[in-house]
């Protein structure tokens, strides 16, 4: 299932690769690689396989919530995406409590003590996330399963805010599941594997030597 995803994020330009002319993200920093699921809803039929994958994922892993709750902005399609097909209800968590009427930082009708599953487009470190638990939490809201439907997965999880928090993240696709597609598929030369590995196995040393 996992090659099977990343075909299809590699397929939609999801998943964008440059060993040249590398890319500036959004912290200014560069990077070989550029991921945006964001795109993922606009391809109607890949889209079917990966939510059709979600559902199966969290059925097999028994992960089974009240609510399902999605992250402003990425995370609300697709969890309106699974929330439908699993017919559970479905709140939103803002990054900041909107700043006026009673304030709220949920949107959605929940109660407290539900369980709830969030999920994300994506998480590379996991630490954006914490935002929307600790908002999930001070509800009174149960959380400890995230899901998304790409996680970097590069970092060492159990040094991380949210493995004190005690949640976990699921994903569809990790830069493993990437790089295994790619190298069976010929996609890029060997100098260019090493490269993008080079850089996941540590992304700061890779940019001290790619300016």
């Amino acid at each position: 299932m996992s090659l099977n995803i990343a075909k299809i994020l590699i397929d939609i330009k999801s998943v964008n690769f440059s060993f040249k002319n590398h890319f500036t993200l959004t912290s200014g920093l560069k990077s070989p690689v550029y991921v945006d699921c964001r795109k993922i809803m606009s391809f109607a039929k890949e889209r079917e396989i990966i939510i059709n994958s979600a559902i199966n994922y969290l059925k097999i892993n028994n992960i089974d919530n009240e609510i399902i709750a999605g992250g402003e902005t990425a995370g609300i399609p697709y969890a309106a995406y699974i929330s439908e097909k699993l017919k559970k209800p479905m709140v939103y968590i803002r990054k900041k409590p909107k700043g006026f009427g009673i304030n709220k930082q949920i949107e959605g009708n929940f109660h407290k003590n539900q369980s709830a599953l969030l999920v994300e487009d994506l998480a590379t470190d996991g630490g954006s996330k914490i935002t929307f638990i600790n908002a999930m939490r001070e509800a009174e809201l149960e959380v400890k399963d995230i899901f998304v439907i790409f996680y970097y997965d590069i970092f060492d999880f159990k040094k991380s805010d949210l493995f004190k928090l005690n949640v976990k993240i699921h994903s569809l696709c990790t830069w493993k599941n990437i790089i295994e597609y790619i190298e069976k598929n010929n996609l890029y030369t060997e100098k260019e594997i090493l490269d993008l590995k080079i850089f996941l196995s540590n992304p700061n040393k890779w940019r001290e030597n790619n300016g």
